[in-house]
């Protein structure tokens, strides 16, 4: 019978599904780290929140430790590379609490609108100040959402109730999705100017640090308010504070800070600033499903072997991983490049399977390239999730397994497929186990992928090289390797160079102004 610790406190109906399904249980929620060593070597699954913490020190003493289940999206506490080392399972519940952070942010939109904090604050201070505190209706206006995933499709929907009109930046949203919830798919700098309240429903990644700053916020129309209930570095805060000041920005309701615990703030003090301590997620019906969904999780995995929104494996079998285990990097590398270039709804990703890997079990690898495409913009994405977060979004997934050798010996191409444009990149493995990409958009190139990489479209035209390498150079970038390729003689050109460190955003912009460049990005893996 599998043994599981619960080790921060959980529903009674969770522990109840442990012991329904016939595993053995214990609570312990006031273990010190050593204590936690002592006893965790007799445990199969362990259940935690956010206060265990899940060090390599712990974990290199759990000798029969098989799955890690975090009731919640973050894992900051967990150490997900040595337990993935140690071959064990660490599984979260990222879709538990998406209608309670939702509903905050109505309800900070709601605050923001009608000055309730600080209208309450005056009433029980014992004075009267009706005319002090003048709202605006939320009918009508329009309202713009900047990632409309799990979380923002739910804050439509509730918007749309409100009868306000609804508009949406992501560059993931499908044409379909958008007409199926009803909203208006616009770009982001369509999105500034026309909405009245903007509400922050993206993850945190390099393509959306500081997507509000002092340059977004003087493309927003005068009066516009800004809710945050998402990540606190997507806003540059003094920005936001010195809009607020200038009367541009009428107000602003946040639950997320740059720094947390955030027990200060230039923006603290401000009465057209509306703040809570992170509260997204907490409802006594939010903590109530992740704790039931982690155990269901849990429970299924060490009775049936079945993984659920595991962060750190794929379904892989002991035979079959041997042999994936050079693939799974490539894959991941394909997605993850062609998820970094995409900037557009996705309608479909073609994954086709050439020569040796054709012969493979491919699914894994299918499940890996979704993971790395939608992971740009969807943090919670991993290679359990990916097909059905790629599902709910509209976007058609089909595989070709094509066993004959061409011109490599094994090859993996993505096709994607936007409301724009269609792109390809293609990889395989030299030596048996070196991923390389050898194609992009049609174009032969061998290049190998390093943490920092800076991909440039350009026309051929003598002298881009030299200016490129000048222009990185002076600005301290180093170049590590310099991959080219061309479809003919001054004709479109791809150029992809590892640089020692990521390429900052006002260098990028400095790239794009050359007068070869088409498009330039910064890419990390």
């Amino acid at each position: 019978m599998p043994k599981v610790l619960i080790s921060d406190k959980l529903s009674p109906a969770a522990i109840q599904i442990f012991k329904d399904r016939g595993i053995e249980v214990d609570v312990n929620t006031s273990l010190s780290p050593d204590e936690l060593k002592a006893v965790i070597g007799q445990y199969d699954g362990l259940a935690i929140r956010s206060n265990t913490k899940v060090t390599a020190e712990v974990l290199a003493v759990a000798a029969n430790l098989k799955v890690v289940g975090r009731a919640g999206i973050g894992v900051d506490n967990v150490d997900v590379p040595a337990a993935t080392a140690r071959g064990i399972v660490v599984m979260n519940t990222p879709f538990g609490n998406s209608i309670t952070t939702a509903e905050h942010a109505i309800a900070m939109m709601f605050s923001l609108a009608r000055d309730i904090p600080q209208a309450n604050a005056s009433t029980h201070a014992g004075k009267w100040e009706k005319s002090k505190f003048m709202g605006v209706e939320l009918t009508g206006k329009v309202l713009g959402i900047v990632g409309c995933g799990n979380i923002g499709a739910i804050v439509a929907d509730r918007a749309q109730g409100l009868r306000m009109r609804v508009i949406a930046y992501d560059p993931f949203l499908s044409a379909e999705r958008a007409k199926e919830l009803n909203v208006e798919k616009v770009e982001l700098d369509e999105l500034f100017p026309r909405a009245d309240f903007i509400t922050l429903h993206t993850p945190l990644t390099e393509a959306t640090r500081n997507i509000i700053d002092a340059k977004a916020i003087a493309k927003m129309k005068k009066g516009v308010r800004i809710i945050n209930c998402a990540r606190g570095g997507l806003i540059v805060e003094d920005d936001l504070k010195a809009a607020i000041e200038s009367g541009h920005v009428a107000g602003a309701a946040l639950d997320v800070f740059k720094v947390e615990p955030a027990k200060e703030n230039q923006l603290f003090g401000n009465d057209k600033v509306v703040c809570t301590p992170h509260l997204g997620a907490s409802t006594s019906e939010a903590q109530e499903n992740v704790a039931l969904q982690v155990a269901e999780q849990m429970a299924d995995y060490l009775l049936t072997g079945a993984v659920t929104n595991a962060l750190n494996i794929p379904s892989v079998s002991a035979e079959d991983a041997p042999k994936l285990r050079p693939y799974m990097t490539l894959a991941n590398q394909l997605g993850s490049f062609a998820g970094q270039l995409t900037e557009t709804g996705i309608r479909d990703v073609k994954i086709e399977y050439i020569g040796h890997v054709a012969t493979l079990n491919t699914k894994p690898l299918t499940a890996i390239v979704l993971e790395g495409l939608l992971k740009p913009m969807n943090e919670t994405v991993n290679m359990v999730n990916a097909p059905v977060v790629a599902k709910d979004r509209n976007i058609k997934v089909s595989t070709v397994k094509t066993d004959s050798v061409g011109d490599y010996h094994t090859l993996i191409r993505v096709t994607v497929t936007t409301d724009q444009r269609e792109r390809s990149v293609a990889g395989t493995l030299f030596g048996g186990d070196k991923p390389r990409l050898v194609e992009i958009k049609g174009i032969s190139i061998e290049a190998e992928l390093g943490p920092y990489m800076l991909y440039v479209t350009n026309q051929d035209k003598p002298g881009f090289i030299g200016a490129l390498g000048s222009l990185l150079g002076q600005n301290g970038v180093n170049i590590a390797t310099f991959h080219l390729g061309r479809a003919a003689p001054g004709g479109d050109a791809i150029l992809l160079t590892q640089v020692d460190q990521p390429v900052a955003p006002d260098l990028l912009e400095k790239v794009r102004a050359l007068p070869q460049v088409v498009q330039a990005k910064a890419l990390a893996f």
